[in-house]
């Protein structure tokens, strides 16, 4: 029986590289994004290749309640793959940054990606099999001056995975949250989109070789995957210094990646 995969943010970066990957290993897809265009080149470029069943869904991820309406969409599909994948971070001090774009990605960062999980994961443990994907962030570890809500967000991520992931030992369903540190893709466009001068530069990591990474870790069963020896040192930070210091670290690379 050929298995299917739902990814959402698969129109680009590590959401589009992970579906390649999906179905150059037989699985039929449900791809989920806001850009309708992408998503359909995404599409085409993947049936010119492939024989896979590949369905687009166009949705804002952002906004309340549409996990409730994606899964509507798939219900009537076993869908054996989950990979929670489409975010986008904001830059600036707390107090100055816009609060509705703040709130979409609370929205999707949080309440998208744990309602998806929640109403796709009782069929999984039915079948006593499944495998779910989050993509969390090398920002999970630590607090993120200029960055704030986006590091919170994804430690939420993080956190939400690793407990659920202990929760589903032995029902034959596994969790993996992916850790990257600062991956080439069109995140780093979303969060520059409104300044010249605060694109991310250090530590740039390939998104083809990180969706590889967490991949992997995703089919083994690996709760938690951090891509690269810069990043597994960056996240046990915490463990050398205070973590006062680790936020000024932190500010001080985020200010340096901007100038």
């Amino acid at each position: 029986m050929i298995k299917t995969a739902l990814v959402t943010g698969a129109a680009s970066g590590l959401g589009f590289e992970l579906s390649l990957l999906l179905v150059k290993d037989g699985y039929n897809l449900v791809l989920i994004d806001i850009d309708e265009l992408k998503l359909k080149k995404v599409k085409l470029l993947i049936n010119n290749e492939f024989k896979n069943d590949v369905r687009i869904l166009v949705k804002d991820l952002s906004q309340p309640n549409v996990a409730r309406d994606i899964f509507n969409e798939v219900e009537k599909l076993q869908i054996d793959v989950l990979i929670n994948s489409a975010g986008f971070g904001l830059f600036g001090n707390f107090a100055n940054t816009d609060w509705e774009r703040e709130s979409e990605m609370l929205h999707l960062h949080i309440l998208t990606t744990t309602h998806l999980t929640k109403l796709i994961l009782p069929a999984m443990i039915s079948r006593k099999s499944g495998k779910i994907l989050n993509i969390s962030s090398l920002a999970a570890f630590q607090p993120g001056p200029l960055m704030s809500m986006y590091y919170a967000s994804k430690s939420y991520i993080l956190s939400f995975s690793e407990a659920i992931a202990n929760e589903l030992k032995n029902t034959g369903v596994t969790v993996t949250a992916l850790c990257p540190g600062p991956t080439k893709t069109s995140f780093q466009e979303v969060v520059s989109e409104n300044t010249s001068d605060n694109k991310i530069s250090f530590n740039m990591a390939n998104p083809s070789e990180v969706a590889l990474y967490g991949y992997k870790a995703m089919q083994k069963g690996q709760t938690v995957a951090i891509p690269g020896l810069i990043n597994k040192f960056l996240a046990s930070l915490h463990r050398f210094v205070s973590r006062s210091m680790a936020t000024k670290i932190v500010r001080n690379i985020q200010e340096k990646n901007r100038n």
